[in-house]
Protein backbone atom coordinates (compact mmCIF):
# COMPACT_ATOMS: atom_id res chain seq x y z
CA UNK A 1 0.00 0.00 0.00
CA UNK A 2 2.86 2.43 0.77
CA UNK A 3 4.86 1.44 -2.31
CA UNK A 4 4.15 4.64 -4.24
CA UNK A 5 4.38 6.89 -1.20
CA UNK A 6 7.19 9.42 -0.81
CA UNK A 7 9.14 9.44 2.44
CA UNK A 8 7.90 12.94 3.27
CA UNK A 9 4.28 11.69 2.98
CA UNK A 10 4.95 8.84 5.39
CA UNK A 11 6.66 11.24 7.80
CA UNK A 12 3.78 13.76 7.62
CA UNK A 13 1.18 11.04 8.17
CA UNK A 14 3.18 9.82 11.18
CA UNK A 15 3.49 13.31 12.64
CA UNK A 16 -0.26 13.89 12.26
CA UNK A 17 -0.94 10.53 13.92
CA UNK A 18 1.19 11.43 16.95
CA UNK A 19 -0.25 14.94 17.29
CA UNK A 20 -3.84 13.76 17.02
CA UNK A 21 -3.28 10.83 19.38
CA UNK A 22 -2.50 13.43 22.04
CA UNK A 23 -5.50 15.56 20.98
CA UNK A 24 -7.75 12.49 21.07
CA UNK A 25 -6.63 11.56 24.58
CA UNK A 26 -7.21 15.12 25.79
CA UNK A 27 -10.73 15.07 24.38
CA UNK A 28 -11.47 11.81 26.20
CA UNK A 29 -10.98 13.77 29.42
CA UNK A 30 -13.10 16.67 28.15
CA UNK A 31 -15.84 14.17 27.26
CA UNK A 32 -15.63 12.50 30.65
CA UNK A 33 -16.09 15.83 32.42
CA UNK A 34 -18.95 16.84 30.11
CA UNK A 35 -20.67 13.45 30.48
CA UNK A 36 -20.71 13.99 34.24
CA UNK A 37 -23.21 16.76 33.56
CA UNK A 38 -25.37 15.38 30.73
CA UNK A 39 -24.59 11.65 30.55
CA UNK A 40 -23.00 9.49 27.85
CA UNK A 41 -24.59 11.47 25.02
CA UNK A 42 -21.99 14.17 25.78
CA UNK A 43 -19.47 12.36 23.61
CA UNK A 44 -21.71 12.33 20.53
CA UNK A 45 -21.62 16.04 19.72
CA UNK A 46 -17.80 16.00 19.78
CA UNK A 47 -17.19 12.58 18.21
CA UNK A 48 -15.95 14.21 15.00
CA UNK A 49 -12.72 15.20 16.71
CA UNK A 50 -11.80 11.50 16.79
CA UNK A 51 -12.19 11.22 13.00
CA UNK A 52 -10.33 14.36 11.98
CA UNK A 53 -6.82 12.97 11.39
CA UNK A 54 -8.13 10.64 8.70
CA UNK A 55 -9.65 13.52 6.76
CA UNK A 56 -6.67 15.84 7.18
CA UNK A 57 -4.22 13.15 6.09
CA UNK A 58 -6.24 12.12 3.05
CA UNK A 59 -7.01 15.70 2.01
CA UNK A 60 -3.30 16.60 2.07
CA UNK A 61 -1.66 13.37 0.84
CA UNK A 62 -4.44 12.08 -1.46
CA UNK A 63 -3.29 8.48 -1.69
CA UNK A 64 -5.23 5.28 -0.96
CA UNK A 65 -4.79 4.23 2.64
CA UNK A 66 -4.01 7.68 4.08
CA UNK A 67 -7.27 7.87 6.03
CA UNK A 68 -7.23 4.38 7.50
CA UNK A 69 -3.49 4.37 8.24
CA UNK A 70 -3.48 7.72 10.03
CA UNK A 71 -6.54 6.90 12.13
CA UNK A 72 -5.21 3.46 13.08
CA UNK A 73 -1.75 4.81 13.90
CA UNK A 74 -3.29 7.55 16.05
CA UNK A 75 -5.27 4.90 17.94
CA UNK A 76 -2.14 2.78 18.52
CA UNK A 77 -0.25 5.80 19.83
CA UNK A 78 -3.19 6.86 21.99
CA UNK A 79 -3.18 3.43 23.62
CA UNK A 80 0.58 3.67 24.14
CA UNK A 81 0.31 7.04 25.88
CA UNK A 82 -2.40 5.94 28.25
CA UNK A 83 -5.96 5.62 26.96
CA UNK A 84 -7.71 3.36 29.47
CA UNK A 85 -9.77 1.58 26.78
CA UNK A 86 -6.64 -0.31 25.81
CA UNK A 87 -6.07 -2.36 22.65
CA UNK A 88 -9.78 -2.40 21.74
CA UNK A 89 -9.30 1.26 20.82
CA UNK A 90 -7.02 0.21 17.95
CA UNK A 91 -9.89 -1.67 16.33
CA UNK A 92 -12.09 1.38 16.85
CA UNK A 93 -9.50 3.57 15.08
CA UNK A 94 -9.31 1.11 12.21
CA UNK A 95 -13.11 1.10 11.82
CA UNK A 96 -13.28 4.91 11.91
CA UNK A 97 -10.49 5.16 9.34
CA UNK A 98 -12.25 2.68 7.07
CA UNK A 99 -15.42 4.77 7.27
CA UNK A 100 -13.57 7.90 6.16
CA UNK A 101 -11.55 6.01 3.54
CA UNK A 102 -14.74 4.64 1.99
CA UNK A 103 -15.87 8.13 0.94
CA UNK A 104 -12.63 8.74 -0.95
CA UNK A 105 -12.63 5.24 -2.45
CA UNK A 106 -16.14 5.83 -3.85
CA UNK A 107 -14.72 8.72 -5.90
CA UNK A 108 -11.74 6.65 -7.02
CA UNK A 109 -9.52 8.93 -4.92
CA UNK A 110 -10.06 11.67 -7.51
CA UNK A 111 -12.32 14.16 -5.69
CA UNK A 112 -11.37 16.07 -2.57
CA UNK A 113 -13.95 18.82 -2.46
CA UNK A 114 -15.93 19.95 0.57
CA UNK A 115 -18.78 17.50 -0.03
CA UNK A 116 -16.43 14.50 -0.18
CA UNK A 117 -14.74 15.61 3.04
CA UNK A 118 -18.14 15.95 4.72
CA UNK A 119 -19.08 12.50 3.39
CA UNK A 120 -15.84 11.11 4.84
CA UNK A 121 -16.76 12.53 8.25
CA UNK A 122 -20.22 11.01 7.95
CA UNK A 123 -18.71 7.67 6.84
CA UNK A 124 -16.46 7.60 9.89
CA UNK A 125 -19.49 8.41 12.08
CA UNK A 126 -21.62 5.65 10.57
CA UNK A 127 -18.89 3.00 10.74
CA UNK A 128 -18.02 3.94 14.32
CA UNK A 129 -21.67 3.93 15.36
CA UNK A 130 -22.21 0.47 13.86
CA UNK A 131 -19.10 -0.77 15.64
CA UNK A 132 -20.28 0.81 18.91
CA UNK A 133 -23.71 -0.72 18.50
CA UNK A 134 -22.24 -4.21 18.66
CA UNK A 135 -19.34 -3.62 21.06
CA UNK A 136 -20.75 -1.07 23.49
CA UNK A 137 -24.25 -2.45 24.02
CA UNK A 138 -26.19 0.32 22.28
CA UNK A 139 -28.94 -2.21 21.57
CA UNK A 140 -30.08 -1.83 25.18
CA UNK A 141 -30.89 1.85 24.62
CA UNK A 142 -34.27 3.24 23.60
CA UNK A 143 -34.67 3.70 19.82
CA UNK A 144 -35.30 7.45 20.20
CA UNK A 145 -32.10 7.84 22.23
CA UNK A 146 -30.19 5.82 19.63
CA UNK A 147 -31.54 8.05 16.86
CA UNK A 148 -30.43 11.15 18.77
CA UNK A 149 -26.98 9.65 19.34
CA UNK A 150 -26.62 8.76 15.66
CA UNK A 151 -27.84 12.15 14.48
CA UNK A 152 -25.41 14.00 16.74
CA UNK A 153 -22.52 11.76 15.70
CA UNK A 154 -23.25 12.24 12.00
CA UNK A 155 -23.49 16.01 12.48
CA UNK A 156 -20.24 16.01 14.45
CA UNK A 157 -18.48 13.91 11.81
CA UNK A 158 -19.66 16.21 9.02
CA UNK A 159 -18.84 19.48 10.81
CA UNK A 160 -15.87 18.79 13.06
CA UNK A 161 -14.11 16.13 10.98
CA UNK A 162 -15.21 17.08 7.45
CA UNK A 163 -15.33 20.88 7.55
CA UNK A 164 -12.90 21.18 10.47
CA UNK A 165 -10.39 18.90 8.74
CA UNK A 166 -10.65 20.99 5.58
CA UNK A 167 -10.19 24.20 7.57
CA UNK A 168 -7.07 22.90 9.39
CA UNK A 169 -5.58 21.58 6.14
CA UNK A 170 -6.26 24.78 4.22
CA UNK A 171 -4.74 26.75 7.08
CA UNK A 172 -1.57 24.68 6.86
CA UNK A 173 -1.57 25.07 3.08
CA UNK A 174 -1.80 28.85 3.39
CA UNK A 175 1.43 28.89 5.45
CA UNK A 176 3.34 27.29 2.57
CA UNK A 177 4.24 24.29 4.74
CA UNK A 178 2.53 21.86 2.37
CA UNK A 179 4.34 22.79 -0.84
CA UNK A 180 5.06 19.66 -2.81
CA UNK A 181 2.18 17.67 -1.31
CA UNK A 182 -0.81 16.64 -3.39
CA UNK A 183 -3.05 19.25 -1.76
CA UNK A 184 -0.90 22.09 -3.12
CA UNK A 185 -0.72 20.52 -6.56
CA UNK A 186 -4.49 19.93 -6.51
CA UNK A 187 -5.21 23.53 -5.54
CA UNK A 188 -2.93 24.84 -8.27
CA UNK A 189 -4.56 22.56 -10.86
CA UNK A 190 -8.05 23.62 -9.76
CA UNK A 191 -7.21 27.32 -9.93
CA UNK A 192 -5.97 26.94 -13.53
CA UNK A 193 -9.12 25.10 -14.70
Amino acid sequence: MLKSWKLKEVVLLSVFSVVFAVVYLLFVHVGNIWSGFIGPIAFEWMFGIWFIVSIISMYIIRKPGAAVLSETMAAVIEVMIGNAVGPRLILSGLVQGLGAEAAFAITGYKRFNTWVLILAGIGAALFSFAYGFFVSGYSALAPSYLALMLGLRIMSGALIAGLGGQWVSNGLLATGALRGYAISLGKRKTSVE
